[in-house]
């Protein structure tokens, strides 16, 4: 029995066993286009993604600049809280997680930036490689859809609303970690698939979101309150900056304004928690 392999719709000779999440059709690396997940055709990208920029195979390494920046720093932070600990670990002992992990207490007597440096520190090298590992997967296609300016707006934005979550919901807790910031980046997808036309249940990123929303409530340990407000600050953000009818430039101040206020809410609640 044999089986027929596909060729590239636009180049016949080329064979392939990529599909468009739109029409299709086969293509080959030359004519895909990364989405938020998954990829499209050029074709499906000039018809319905008009204000996209189309971006190549090739091209999407040089796309993923601020996310290989946002890698390198939390592994060169990993690597110092190593040499501060003598090699024992980041989240316990050291001085560099004692000054930015995030509290409340600290928060309140006016240490706020550990609303973002516990963005960068992490507990152990596997909490480490899961995060930096996803990042890595989703960080560059977002990137090359959004753009180096708009995806560090989202990815910070998304942070500043985890952080608000975690002191919400785990004020006395010592929260680290980039998987808030990640989770945000997971629900500017959705929003960003929506309006290029693909279905998030089909593409895989709905299913993705709800197995590690129940691997953050059975798992003990977990910042709940970090993930749930990285995720509905990435909604949000991602609703601004994917919005065709909204120029980007007002898309980038309506994230600064959701980050802004995010930040003020988290001071609030830090001087007056929510839970005790």
């Amino acid at each position: 029995m044999s089986t027929q392999v596909a060729t590239c719709y636009r180049h016949p000779d080329r064979e392939t066993g990529v599909r468009c999440q739109r029409c299709e059709r086969p293509i080959c690396t030359a004519c895909l286009v990364p989405a938020p997940v998954g990829v499209q055709c050029v074709e499906c990208v000039r018809r319905f993604r008009p204000r996209a920029a189309v971006l190549s195979a090739g091209s999407l390494a040089r796309s993923a600049s601020v996310t290989t920046v946002l890698i390198t720093v939390n592994v060169v932070v990993w690597l110092a809280g190593l040499v501060l600990t003598g090699g024992s670990g980041l989240f316990t002992g050291s001085p560099l997680a004692g000054a930015a992990g995030l509290s409340a207490a600290p928060v309140a007597a006016g240490e706020w930036w550990r609303a973002i440096t516990a963005g960068f520190l992490h507990s152990g090298l596997i909490h480490l490689g899961l995060n930096m590992a996803v990042l890595y997967m989703l960080g560059p296609p977002v990137e090359g859809a959004l753009g180096r300016v708009r995806f560090t707006v989202l990815y910070f934005t998304a942070l500043i609303a985890s952080s608000l979550g975690a002191l919400m919901l785990s004020p006395g807790a010592y929260t680290v970690g980039a998987s808030g910031a990640i989770f945000g980046l997971m629900g500017a997808i959705v929003v960003g698939q929506r309006a290029a036309g693909i279905d998030p249940w089909r593409s895989g990123i709905l299913t993705w979101i709800v197995i590690n929303l129940v691997f953050t409530l059975v798992v003990p340990g977990v910042s709940i309150g970090g993930h749930l407000g990285g995720l509905a600050g990435g909604l949000i953000a991602g609703a601004l900056l994917f919005r065709r009818s909204l120029p980007a430039p007002a898309g980038i101040a309506g994230c600064l304004v959701l980050a802004a206020a995010s930040f003020l809410a988290l001071l609030q609640v830090a001087g007056h928690p929510l839970r005790g």
